[in-house]
């Protein structure tokens, strides 16, 4: 099992450069990525299929263009987690509106929770709720004031 909780699925280069298509641009067509690809339109139905029942591909999502929202409340939210609950937390989490990544780290905390709302008031709620899963011990919250282009 991958630290996730899903099973660990092996990739060949194909579904590789299916899953990079599908990051770029969820929408594309099925058979532009058949053409892309060098492979049957069946072929990459049934890769994608495989990947959703796996749990690989877990949803599909829509990215807004930079400054869309032109004042997002924006936060990181580190948890330690108890005992051995990091699976149980993380599938409790990934349902949890605001939430836009979740990951599992080494060192102080043992997962980091990428966060994002409108309002203080939908921020205050997304946190109050996250503090009261069951298995989190502590967390700490960081707003995310600005950012640097590169």
């Amino acid at each position: 099992m991958s630290n996730t909780g899903f099973i660990m699925t092996k990739f060949d280069s194909t579904d590789q450069k299916l899953i990079s298509l599908l990051r770029s641009n969820a929408r594309i067509p099925v058979v532009d990525i058949a053409k892309n690809l060098g492979v049957s339109r069946a072929t990459v139905q049934n890769r994608i299929a495989k990947l959703e029942k796996t749990g690989v591909i877990v949803g599909y999502t829509v990215s807004l263009r930079s400054g869309t929202n032109e004042n997002p409340i924006r936060a990181i939210m580190s948890l330690k987690a108890d005992g051995r609950q990091e699976f149980k937390i993380a599938n409790e989490l990934k349902g949890f509106p605001g939430i836009i990544s979740l990951y599992s780290t080494n060192g102080r905390w043992d997962m980091i929770a990428n966060i994002e709302t409108d309002t203080l008031e939908s921020f205050n709620k997304i946190l109050n709720s996250i503090r009261l899963v069951e298995g989190i011990t502590a967390t700490e919250t960081s707003l995310l004031l600005d950012s640097y282009k590169f």
